[in-house]
């Protein structure tokens, strides 16, 4: 099998995997459709550009196809930002205005329609062939790669934004889902460079075995990305909670301060009051609780309930109810009568959700695992 056969399977089976995940994400039932649409959009914006490695040269009879597909790639980094928006915020919505991240892909083709769509085959060719040296054709190569950069800067900063956000107001143990698509928005990320290094090359080099085998990783990459992706969907089927746009960090709600604000008695009295409100009423065996659903259980405003907890106690909300979750889990450990109970069945009653991120924040506050701390309680 020569070079081009390998890249040509390789590619192959990369689009059908992207093209049946999109498919599988267009139509599967579920609250997350939004998200499911633009991350398949996405895809198909990829699966549509890897048809590049199938074409060694450019087909006369489908050239205004051909230059159309180029202009895809416009709407590739701004479909993965939005997606991150609908996944980090589950109240967001596409709207109108939305509509301004289409213009680059639209200026492109208006560039495309003055000296191809309209044109003549051997006018069509001499305008590519000579495309390279025109000063604005470099314009959207530089354009292209500025927006990339910074809707991929822009969808780390959400994700961040989301973390804390997170953290600060809800105690679903599944951060781990965050994390993972930070991982997927890196992983494309450092994907791109490949495409970086293939213009470099090109416009260096040139055409040759150098830049051929980089075109030959680069499809490969994608399709390990792609199928690491669906490995990490299909282990979260629920994948992203997301969390409400409205909310902001601590550190935007509250004033910057150089140290630790002041506890007064006041505070202190709030402090007790709470304290004692999650030791008997026990909100935290709710696997789902958020901060403001603890608010309207204690009758006081969200924002001064974040504020008490974060800034004056210095906890994330989902440390501190998993606080009380862990010394409850404790006490069950340590009750020889419900030995017979299993790790599985005192998570779940205790209000974690996931075996690992109970075992990870069991030996953060204990230093033990849950089976080590039963063997030496009992």
């Amino acid at each position: 099998m020569d070079k081009y056969n390998f890249l040509d399977l390789a590619t192959l089976i990369g689009i059908f995997l992207v093209l049946f995940l999109a498919l599988f994400l267009l139509t599967v039932k579920t609250k997350h459709k939004l998200g499911n649409q633009l991350f398949a959009f996405f895809l198909i914006g990829n699966a549509i550009d890897a048809c590049k490695y199938f074409i060694h040269h450019i087909p006369e009879n489908f050239i205004n196809l051909e230059v159309f597909r180029w202009s895809i790639v416009y709407l590739v980094p701004a479909s993965f930002y939005l997606y991150v928006l609908s996944i980090c915020f589950s109240n967001f919505r596409l709207k109108p205005k939305h509509l301004i991240h289409a213009v680059p892909f639209v200026a492109y083709n208006l560039y495309l329609m003055s000296g191809i769509y309209f044109e003549n085959t051997d006018m069509k060719l001499h305008f590519i062939k000579g495309m390279n040296q025109m000063p604005i054709t470099q314009f959207f190569q530089f354009l292209f790669e500025l927006l990339f950069q910074v809707y991929f800067i822009a969808s780390f900063l959400i994700i961040r934004k989301a973390k804390t956000v997170y953290l600060e107001n809800y105690t679903n143990p599944n951060i781990s889902l965050i994390n993972g698509l930070y991982k997927i928005t890196i992983v494309y990320y450092l994907l791109h460079f490949l495409v970086l290094l293939r213009w470099l090359v090109t416009f260096t080099i040139g055409v040759g075995e150098i830049r051929q085998l980089i075109v030959t990783f680069d499809g490969l990459a994608f399709l390990f990305c792609t199928c690491w992706y669906l490995f990490i969907a299909l282990n979260n089927p629920e994948f992203f909670r997301g969390v409400s746009s409205h909310l902001k960090p601590i550190t935007e709600v509250v004033p910057k301060q150089k140290s630790s604000p002041v506890i007064d008695d006041e505070k202190n009295n709030q402090i007790k009051e709470l304290k004692d409100y999650m030791l008997v009423q026990q909100p935290y065996l709710n696997p789902s609780l958020t901060v403001q659903e603890l608010a309207e259980q204690l009758k006081i405003p969200v924002k001064d309930l974040s504020v008490l907890i974060n800034s004056y106690m210095d906890k994330h909300f989902f440390d501190f109810v998993n606080e009380y979750r862990i010394e409850k889990a404790m006490e069950i450990l340590k009750d020889p009568l419900q030995k017979d109970l299993t790790i599985l069945e005192i998570l779940y009653q205790v209000g974690f959700n996931s075996k690992s991120s109970f075992n990870t924040s069991f030996k953060k506050y204990t230093g033990k695992t849950p089976s080590d701390f039963r063997k030496n309680s009992i």
